[in-house]
């Protein structure tokens, strides 16, 4: 190709570049005075310079003015309606659908639509489906919502501070010098592609740990309430309960007793009339059953009602004499759920009480626990270690697996029960715990007549003092789990029987020691059993003779030794110095 050939090739490179660049900064080609054209050639003409697709240039920006003032009112909010002047699937705030659109929905994509969450009081537009209507209709409500969060605005002074600023436009005066402070253009047919971040969506198809549990629209609260103390003893019913975080908590709340049956915190239905749903957002909802209702006098006797309906606060009396009744004075939540993250099912157990001028300001107690779908709770005798006055948790071994332990958690460790006969035949079966701390004696008294076998007394009287299923491990911990079988404590089982000829050796005594010893810090040490030991006393009988009767007692011990080692404070030691001085350090002297 000659120098002729060559003008026209440099004329469709340089015509390229021209309209590449014009596509980079949106604006249109810039007449050249040495290649004597105006526009740009067809993207048809020449080779390609890139492999990828050249698009479409896009209108440009405006150049100046401000941008559209956003849209703060959630009413008028829709974040799925993605069609200009068409109808969205399922977008029931989509203002292009029409009535008929409605009717053909199945659910509403976006239920709720909310405004900036910093607030403490924000409005929300809720949108739903009536499907019960004829045909089906949209149903839309405004509400007031309230930010479960402590640490909520309440109110600003500076609207704009919680929007982004308006960004400014580059125009044909300043571009010159935005290409000072940029890097530059890049040509990316990817560039206009969004990504969408994910890490602020809510997960709606399960609770998570410690996510509040929300209630219906129905319910006057957003959220399932859990009133608890905050910065002070007062009751705050603000609180939302937290999905698997079980509680218990006592609070004072001031009260009027003249006012007391206006006071929604002390009626009953506050607590037994919000809704929860099964998942967040979700339309299946899980109502509250009233379990059980007990009514505690002012003398403190308590009832327990067969009737579960709702008793709404009374004043009765005149003057300084005046009561008010059925005041909720205890309320426990009890929450299934299953491992899908879902709500099944929601129990109340109410305590009311009567409260005179006396009882004011009024103490009450809230509870709440997660129990999941298909399994049996466990109770423990201590978390960790053990509690004063509860049972020891024992359990036998099998021959392959855990140890076992029966459900009666009272009936896990037992002694034998005295009765006011003392007759060992007539207590026989009746047991009692052993209970953590407390040092036990119980007996009976049993005669012997020579009409009965020494060898078959002295196996009743075995059987009388171990009980049914004497235990082979103890617990080293209340809440020790049974699949940790190396943590347990085995049972030493003892028998003392001295051999005497002509004699009966019959067991008297049963006499149980458990060894405990302080675990853990100093501050809050935790009761933890290190040792159990079993000792059955056999002592040697003479044989009774024919017409001669005989009453011994039988009876069964139960001490608790501690033997946790002296706390002794540790120091470190002083410094010392090892370093070792010159030969001739004290020369001339030495």
């Amino acid at each position: 190709m000659g120098p002729q050939g060559l003008q026209p090739l440099l004329l469709v490179l340089v015509a390229r570049w021209a309209f590449v660049s014009a596509q980079a900064v949106a604006t249109p080609a810039v007449p050249t005075e040495d290649l004597n054209s105006t526009e740009a050639p067809p993207a048809t003409v020449g080779p390609s310079l890139t492999p990828r697709t050249l698009r479409t240039s896009r209108p440009p920006e405006p150049s100046s003015g401000p941008r559209p003032t956003p849209v703060t009112d959630v009413a008028a909010l829709c974040v799925c309606d993605l069609s200009p002047a068409q109808c969205d699937v399922n977008c029931c705030c989509d203002p292009d659908c029409s009535s008929v659109d409605f009717s053909v929905f199945s659910a509403c994509s976006v239920p709720v639509v909310t405004g900036d969450s910093h607030f403490c009081s924000q409005k929300a537009a809720i949108y739903s489906l009536n499907f019960t209507a004829d045909p089906p209709q949209r149903v839309f409500k405004l509400v007031n919502q309230i930010n479960p969060s402590i640490f909520c605005i309440r109110t600003t002074n500076y609207k704009r501070a919680l929007s982004f600023i308006n960004p400014e436009v580059p125009d044909e005066n300043s571009f010159d010098r935005w290409m000072k402070t940029s890097e530059g253009f890049t040509l990316n047919a990817e560039a206009d592609v969004s990504f969408t971040t994910k890490s602020g969506a809510s997960n709606t198809t399960k609770y998570e740990y410690g996510a509040p549990l929300q209630a219906s629209d129905a319910s006057p609260h957003p959220f399932l309430r859990f009133p608890s103390p905050l910065t002070s003893a007062l009751c705050t019913d603000n609180n939302p309960a937290a999905f698997l975080v079980n509680q218990a908590v006592k609070c004072t709340r001031s009260i009027n007793l003249e006012q007391c049956e206006e006071m929604e915190a002390l009626r009953m239905d506050y607590y037994s009339s919000p809704v929860i749903l099964r998942v967040p957002n979700s339309m299946t909802q899980v109502p509250i059953a009233v379990q059980s209702i007990s009514v505690q006098s002012l003398n403190k006797t308590l009832t327990h009602l067969e009737d579960t309906g709702v008793r709404l606060p009374s004043l009765i009396g005149s003057g300084h004499d005046r009561i008010c009744i059925n005041v909720v004075l205890e309320v426990k939540y009890s929450l299934t759920y299953t491992d899908a993250g879902e709500i099944s099912g929601a129990g109340l157990s109410l305590l009311l009480g009567t409260v005179n001028h006396a009882a004011v300001p009024l103490q009450q107690k809230f509870e709440i626990s997660f129990i999941q779908q298909n399994t049996r709770p466990i109770a423990l005798s201590g978390n960790p270690g053990y509690v004063v006055g509860l049972p020891l948790a024992a359990g036998l071994q099998p021959p392959k697996g855990y140890p076992f332990r029966t459900a009666n958690r009272y009936g896990q460790l037992t002694i034998l029960r005295s009765t006011p006969q003392q007759d060992c035949l007539a207590a026989e079966g009746l047991r009692t715990p052993v209970l953590f701390g407390y040092n036990m004696q119980t007996g009976c008294r049993l005669r012997l007549s020579p009409a009965i076998p020494c060898r078959l007394v002295a196996h009743k009287v075995k059987d009388l003092l171990k009980g049914q299923g004497f235990p082979d491990f103890v617990a080293p911990f209340g809440n020790s789990r049974a699949q940790d079988v190396l943590d347990w404590v085995p049972v030493h089982f003892i028998t003392q029987s001295p051999t005497v000829k002509d004699s009966c050796q019959l067991p008297v005594a049963l006499v149980i020691e458990v060894r405990w010893t302080k675990y853990g810090s100093l501050l809050n040490p935790q009761a933890r059993i290190v040792n159990v030991t079993a000792n059955l006393i056999s002592p040697a009988f003479p044989q009774t003779h024919e017409g001669s009767e005989r009453t011994i007692v039988v009876s069964t011990v139960v001490t608790f030794v501690d033997v946790s080692a002296p706390a002794v404070a540790g120091f470190r030691a002083r410094p010392t110095i090892h370093a070792r001085l010159p030969f001739d350090f004290f020369f001339p002297f030495a």
